[in-house]
């Protein structure tokens, strides 16, 4: 199951805890298909039928299912860039 670093939980939990948002909100990852994975991130407030949901130090995750299968062994970190733009990465599992 995709796991977050410290920074990605806080930046989720950031993101998703914005006032006017539900308590289920939390960001949701799609997967694109094409010969070359990839995935597109936006703000979510609740999962959509068929979403693994990925649940970190009070950050809240949806995962469509082919993401969810691709990201399986993965870690999500994330920074924020010096113009406030969040960037995410993938990683392996250790």
């Amino acid at each position: 199951m995709l796991t977050l670093t410290e920074n990605a939980s806080t930046i989720v939990k950031d993101i998703s805890t914005q006032p006017g948002l539900p308590d289920t909100a939390g960001l949701r990852i799609t997967s694109e298909s094409a010969s070359e994975p990839t995935f597109a991130v936006a703000p979510a407030e609740a999962a959509e039928p068929g979403d693994q949901v990925v649940q970190q130090s009070g950050a809240t995750i949806y995962l469509d299912e082919a993401a969810a299968l691709m990201l399986d062994d993965k870690v999500l970190d994330a920074a924020v860039d010096p113009s406030g733009k969040v960037e995410f990465a993938l990683g392996i599992q250790p």
